[in-house]
């Protein structure tokens, strides 16, 4: 039985019940900022659900690039899941540790590596050891290779010219998903060498507007109000950023669970656009 349907989200219980499902692949995606010296490979061994495989962001990114976890090239980003077992016909589900901070990153990189039967867990860790649900603290048990082929799909991916034109033109229109104060210009970046502020024209929602206090993903109601507060159009195409191009895909999931279709992630975001002085910088 699959997830419900026109969703990309699973529920605990739909999970806790396909654990021993060999068809069903949990992925812990759990990624930290370099600034929280945070190790999330030694946490997942620490913690994790039972069965689940470690989804590495930064080994599985285009290391060929002085840009962080960039999208790899598809025959790359084959050859890790083939060797973690990972076949085209199963169905893949992915959570963090931090109420949705890098799961939907992993869920849009499977989508743009052309896999549709990805979902992210709603709730994530915490509402899974909320609920007193089993967690193992040993690696996962070995996969048999499979064979899976990514096919690209360009039409989930923006590019820094792509980004450019859109702030000159007006369409489509930009959301940052960085907090306020990193938008604003008033915090310093994580990453040297990255200037302060914002894509010029582009409105902040950070990523935590679209999540309930208890770290669950908003109702689809909820969401078109945090969109419209924004002055967003839902009848025009949009790109999303962020820091490096791992929140970005919060709002990006959430216009997705809308029903929202046109629409792009900034892979290279403000790491790319802030280190570069020929491109234009707003700040407040």
């Amino acid at each position: 039985m699959e997830p419900e349907q026109n969703s990309w989200l699973v529920e605990t219980d739909w999970l806790n019940d396909r654990l021993g499902d060999p068809k069903v692949v949990v992925f812990d995606a759990t990624w930290y900022l370099p600034t929280t010296l945070t190790d999330a490979r030694q946490q997942y061994l620490e913690e994790h659900i039972p069965n689940a495989l470690f989804f590495d962001i930064d080994d599985i990114s285009d290391l060929t690039t002085t840009i962080p976890h960039m999208l790899p090239n598809p025959i790359k980003f084959s050859s890790r899941m083939r060797r973690l077992g990972i076949g085209d016909d199963m169905t893949i589900v992915v959570y963090d540790h931090l109420d949705l901070f890098s799961a939907a990153r992993a869920w849009w990189m499977f989508r743009a590596m052309g896999v549709s039967k990805v979902y992210v867990l709603n709730g994530g860790m915490r509402k899974w050891t909320d609920e007193n649900r089993p967690i193992d603290d040993y690696p996962h048990r070995p996969r048999l290779e499979q064979h899976f082929t990514a096919r690209i799909n360009e039409d989930l991916i923006a590019s820094v010219d792509d980004v450019l034109l859109a702030y000159k033109n007006g369409v489509p229109q930009i959301i940052d998903a960085r907090p306020s104060n990193r938008f604003k210009g008033l915090e310093e970046e994580p990453r040297p060498g990255v200037r302060r502020g914002h894509i010029p024209n582009s409105i902040n929602i950070p990523r935590t507007d679209f999540l309930y206090q208890d770290g669950s993903f908003k109702n689809n109601d909820d969401i078109r109000e945090v969109f419209l507060d924004a002055g967003i159009d839902l009848d025009k195409p949009v790109i999303t950023t962020c820091g490096s191009g791992i929140t970005a895909a919060v709002p990006l999931l959430a216009l997705s669970q809308i029903g929202h279709d046109n629409h792009r992630l900034y892979d290279g975001s403000w790491a790319e656009w802030g280190v570069n002085t020929q491109l234009p910088v707003a700040t407040g």
